[in-house]
């Protein structure tokens, strides 16, 4: 099982913890942030691959910001990849 933090940038919630088992995410949770859209972002990808939740996540804008807390996970499981 790797688990890993991930610091945000650019949004309310202020870090990311992923448990991923190989390709797989276990677990996300979110400090910080809209606590319950941020729980169930976390528990619609577990479960899934780290590729399909960055194809669907990556690049999601939170109104006038440049990035997202679904954009912030995309970047988190790409570093998480690496």
């Amino acid at each position: 099982m790797q688990k890993y933090s991930y610091t945000t940038s650019g949004t309310c919630s202020k870090q990311i913890d992923i448990e991923c088992e190989g390709n797989i995410i276990r677990k996300v949770s979110f400090i910080g942030g809209c606590n319950g859209n941020l729980k169930g972002l976390g528990a619609l990808v577990e479960g899934m691959d780290k590729e399909t939740a960055i194809s669907k996540l990556k690049g999601i804008k939170c109104g006038a910001r440049l990035t997202s807390c679904p954009d912030q996970l995309s970047i988190a499981l790409e570093k998480g990849m690496e």
